[in-house]
């Protein structure tokens, strides 16, 4: 018969207390393991969480981004009713005109003010990435290549196009290139 082993004193480096008093259990494997997968599930529920509250305010972000800009524009469209209103009962197309300046001025300004700026055109030469061709005409006067006239004005958004202008363009005529190369 095996000779009994003496137990080991027992440890008083983890005192066993009743529970609810806060303190933890004495430390297995098994309390660990528990433990970090107790963790593991609240910090998955936490990012949950997060990740639905950053789509919420990114969701409700984009649905009012424009409310600045669209409060701002609100008097110009007034503005607009107004003249039109006025242009319907006045005989004074000079006053109705000079109203329709002073509003597109005004929605220039509020635009110029979110970083919308105009792209020049005429007189300079055609820049695919900022202009779109939607007529050519005979070049006789002009460079080829050149913006005669435009029919919709281009905006920048910051350093971005918002709207390409769409322009004419002087081109070169077969008599344009002979005199070129003379």
């Amino acid at each position: 018969m095996p000779e009994e082993q003496e137990l080991p004193e027992k440890s008083t480096e983890f005192e066993e207390r009743p529970a609810g008093d806060g303190a933890q259990p004495s430390s297995s494997p098994d309390n660990d393991v528990r433990a970090a997968q107790e963790r593991y599930l609240r910090l998955a529920a936490e990012f949950e969480n997060y990740k639905k509250r950053a789509q919420k305010d990114q969701d409700e972000y984009r649905k009012y981004s424009n409310e600045r800009l669209l409060k701002e524009l609100l008097p110009v469209i007034d503005n607009l009713q107004r003249a039109l209103q006025h242009g319907r009962v006045s005989q004074n197309q000079d006053g109705v005109l000079q109203g329709i300046e002073l509003t597109s001025k005004k929605a220039l300004e509020i635009l110029s003010r979110f970083g919308v700026t105009p792209i020049p055109s005429v007189g300079l030469p055609f820049d695919p990435a900022v202009h779109e061709a939607v007529a050519k005409v005979n070049g006789k006067g002009h460079k080829a290549n050149t913006i005669v006239d435009e029919f919709e004005k281009g905006y920048y958004l910051h350093d971005r196009v918002l709207r390409p202008a769409m322009v004419t363009v002087a081109e070169t005529t077969g008599d344009d290139a002979r005199d070129s190369d003379a």
